[in-house]
């Protein structure tokens, strides 16, 4: 008999509280539960409730939701960390972290992050003349760091000149020498003085998905000889004084600590040397790289880590005051470049499952014929041999079902046939599996069995556009259903998007502490919407999504906390997501053009008589609002 299906079971197959952060969790009533704010841990969401409230303001789905009080907490707590380390330790530094934008550019976020951030002097990075543009007009706090890395040109050095006229400490971090090169007369010619980075290649090298950007041969940095040769030059032209910051950087998403004490380690004896040599440094960076436990699982893979926030600080903190006191230099300042830790929790998609494609094929009257061919004959044999072993069934089910597939090419078989012997092969594939005992039954085909077996739940979203990494690197992100989460979920299955190309698919599932080739959801019902939520996509996600078969931005909606409102929380804005008309003219398409050529065409119908003349109106009236409106599906 089955055990009865509790919440505990649904937190140990979907791992809610694994990789939620205290963020998310799975409440009673079965619905996601959200408490976004770290100082007021029972001021809770349910998020049926967010979602039945977008759905009842006419805001169609997929959306992106956005909890910015979970990004205000992350800040928060970052800052927080290491501040209470560095008391701790006696550290003779301070903290002063910058977020880098491009791991979520929105404005609104970076807006939050800044204003979270003024009381700890938490400044921005950019990588880019378009993010320095950015960073220049909402980075104004003057105690708080503008960290400049990325290839430099004379507009972007000017630029990052200007900040300093405007009194922001910006601070040019040199990629190459050429940069330095082109720095000097400029900043003399102009009359401004810089603030000088020095970027160093490491030696130590990370691992996973990003260990390319790391190592001698990163694509980033300074080597040894050239940092040496950068200090020459300043000094010849008097401007040592200026090189304030030295930083290095060895990944994203640094899964295993040991890495991140290596790459401190090195980077704190390279600050040390550097000092000694004369260099009047004040600012270690760090770099990015403090990862998220996507999967839950608290290990070295890819979309895991295995070490706290709390962990890390005290790493870093620790691993460079040790290295200063033994080589009896002043303690740095401290800068981290920590984006993905700041914004992954915040964001989520929610979306619509919109149908269900089975696997199994629609049924066929199997009854048995005079003249039937043998193997149809021979397969509905193996339907009534419920009692063979499982094993040996699969195995003549699908030596069956082969013989059959070589008899219609050859024009032996029917079309009827042919469905007959479908409809009883898939049959008998599901009592197979229902049949047997995954925890106990020993069957070498039985991961096999169950990816033939799962449906495709289609849901209104394009991976593409929302979820690219998964596409683009694999990555893994927790999918879970926002309701329904206290009944046992029945279908195995897998989740493709709404695009025209084979790989609008997620590949990969976190089942339990294990990754899977499909996930475990409910039955779809009739006249029920069933709501299912990507979570941890607001880092890099919210920005790097393309526009494949021309699926835009999605709608997003911004959620804050209030225990004073309905729910606990209340909608503060809503971006509308980009419209069929934006998407078609950034792809160069002239939208009124468009529009006055089918209104051409109708209109020639009409006079021919085979249109009249107020349907040909609706016609008109019709494309032009679907210009103006969504392109997802609107169910």
């Amino acid at each position: 008999m089955t055990n009865p299906w509790t919440i505990e079971d649904a937190e140990e197959l979907y791992g809610v509280k694994r990789w939620g952060a205290g963020y998310f969790s799975i409440g009673e009533n079965g619905s996601i539960q959200i408490a976004p704010n770290h100082r007021q841990p029972d001021v809770t969401i349910d998020m049926k409730d967010v979602v039945d409230e977008i759905i009842s303001e006419g805001i169609q789905l997929p959306a992106v939701i956005r909890f910015h009080d979970i990004l205000r907490s992350q800040v928060e707590i970052l800052n927080e960390t290491f501040a209470k380390i560095i008391e701790d330790a006696h550290y003779e530094g301070r903290y002063v972290g910058v977020f880098p934008i491009k791991v979520n550019q929105m404005r609104e976020v970076v807006e939050e992050i800044i204003d979270a951030g003024e009381p700890y002097d938490y400044g921005l990075e950019a990588g880019s003349k378009p993010e320095l543009m950015a960073v220049l007009a909402y980075n104004e706090n003057p105690r708080a760091l503008t960290i400049l890395n990325g290839y430099k040109d004379e507009d972007y050095l000017t630029l990052a000149l200007l900040g300093r006229q405007l009194r922001r400490k910006i601070i040019i971090v040199i990629e190459k020498f050429s940069e330095l090169e082109m720095l000097i007369p400029l900043s003399k010619k102009l009359g401004v003085e810089p603030i000088i980075g020095l970027r160093s290649k490491m030696m130590v090298r990370s691992s996973g998905k990003w260990a390319g950007s790391s190592g001698e041969r990163a694509k980033f940095g300074l080597s040894i000889t050239e940092i040496i040769n950068v200090i020459e030059l300043l000094k010849r032209e008097n401007m040592l004084h200026c090189a304030k910051l030295l930083h290095f950087h060895i990944g994203s998403q640094l899964a295993d600590i040991r890495k991140i004490k290596e790459a401190v380690s090195e980077g704190a004896r390279l600050y040390a040397k550097l000092i000694q040599m004369g260099v009047e440094l004040e600012y270690l960076d760090i770099g990015g790289g403090l990862g998220i436990d996507y999967d839950g699982t608290s290990s070295t893979t890819d979309s895991s880590r295995n070490y706290s926030t709390e962990e890390y600080v005290a790493d870093v903190v620790y691993g460079v005051k040790q290295i200063c006191d033994l080589e009896q230099v002043p303690h740095p300042n401290l800068v981290s470049e920590s984006g993905r830790a700041i914004t992954a929790h915040h964001s989520c998609v929610v979306t619509n499952i919109v149908g269900e494609i089975k696997n199994t094929g629609a049924s066929f009257d199997i009854s048995a014929s005079a003249d039937e061919h043998i193997l149809v004959t021979n397969m509905r044999e193996l339907v009534n041999s419920a009692d063979l072993h499982p094993q040996e069934r699969y195995n003549d089910a699908a030596s069956f079902k082969q013989s059959a597939y070589e008899a219609f090419k050859l024009g032996i078989l029917s079309l009827e046939e042919m469905a007959k012997l479908d409809t009883m092969y898939w049959q008998i594939l599901t009592e197979i599996h229902h049949s047997i005992d995954r925890e106990t039954f020993v069957f070498q085909e039985l991961e096999e069995l169950e990816d033939m077996l799962a449906s495709q739940y289609l849901c209104n979203f394009s991976i593409f556009q929302s979820a690219a990494d998964t596409w683009a690197i694999g990555q893994v992100l927790p999918i879970v259903p926002i309701t329904r989460l206290d009944e046992r979920p029945a279908v195995r299955c897998s989740i493709v998007d709404i695009t025209c190309d084979s790989d609008g698919k997620l590949s990969k599932y976190i089942e339990g502490t294990s990754i899977s080739d499909n996930i475990p959801m409910h039955t779809l019902r009739k006249g029920e919407e069933y709501h299912v939520g990507m979570f941890l996509t607001g880092a890099y996600q919210d920005v790097m999504g393309d526009m494949h078969n021309l699926f835009g931005r999605l709608t997003e909606v911004h959620i804050y906390s209030h225990d004073d409102e309905p729910g606990d929380f209340y909608i503060e804005e809503v971006v509308p997501g980009t419209s069929a008309e934006k998407v078609l003219e950034t792809m160069q398409y002239n939208t009124d053009f468009m529009a006055k050529t089918v209104k051409k065409c109708i209109d020639r119908e009409v006079r021919k008589g085979t249109i009249a003349p107020r349907e040909g109106v609706r016609w008109t009236d019709y494309y032009e609002k679907c210009l103006a409106g969504s392109t997802y599906l609107k169910v």
